[in-house]
């Protein structure tokens, strides 16, 4: 027979183990977020998990810059570092495989929220399209170096022109990735998630997300 005391702590230890979901993610995957504007989407997860532990959270961006660009960052930085996140700063999204420490690190999932190179021509001029071709390329090979064989990387990216001319699921294809699902993106289900601009004057500022997916690859 157990006595009230021991039951209680199986009770407990059964509580601290419970996995923890928010949409497509849990606090049992290693987690890499790329890219990640005001840390926003990041610090949704670390709530939902309870802590970040089991995440790790870049940005192109310096300190300074952050602090320049969001009203919110730092403060969601320091968040994130509290419940245990690895925040990396600094880093690029097309070279991240060469990273001293994410060389070293596998993950279960990969995830980069709307790629985006910043507005160095109209939207949907060929250049400024061939530039986020480029981008969501290199990210995707630098992607599939670090992913675990049965894991998944996740890129959200918007619908309908000029976006569909990225060709996401073909450049995925030619470096050996497969489509696993698309999936609508919904914003709501990310509770505390800013969408920023990033880039130029406004970059604080939301932009409109309309129609969005998120693609899920996995290796072939």
């Amino acid at each position: 027979m157990k006595n009230g005391e021991e039951e209680e702590g199986e009770e407990e230890e059964e509580e601290e183990e419970e996995e923890k979901w928010i949409n497509h993610y849990s606090n049992s995957q290693r987690i890499l977020l790329v890219g990640e504007g005001d840390f926003s989407f990041s610090l949704c997860l670390a709530k939902a998990f309870g802590d970040a532990t089991n995440m790790v959270s870049t940005s192109i961006d310096t300190q300074d810059s952050l602090a320049k660009k969001y009203s919110d960052a730092i403060g969601n930085v320091r968040e994130l570092e509290e419940k245990g996140c690895l925040v990396l700063l600094g880093v690029d999204a097309t070279q991240m495989s060469q990273h001293f420490f994410l060389k070293t690190q596998r993950f279960d999932r990969i995830v980069y929220n709307f790629p985006h190179v910043g507005f160095l021509h109209r939207e949907d001029s060929y250049c400024q399209i061939q530039l986020n071709k480029g981008l969501v390329k290199n990210f995707l090979k630098g992607a599939k170096d670090l992913i675990l064989k049965t894991g998944e990387i996740h890129v959200t990216h918007k619908k309908g022109e000029p976006y569909d001319k990225w060709e996401i699921e073909r450049k995925a294809a030619k470096i050996g990735l497969a489509l696993q699902d698309s999936v609508p993106f919904k914003k709501q289900d990310y509770p505390g998630y800013a969408n920023k601009r990033a880039h130029g004057n406004n970059s604080n500022l939301p932009f409109a997300l309309g129609e969005a997916n998120t693609f899920k690859f996995t290796l072939k």
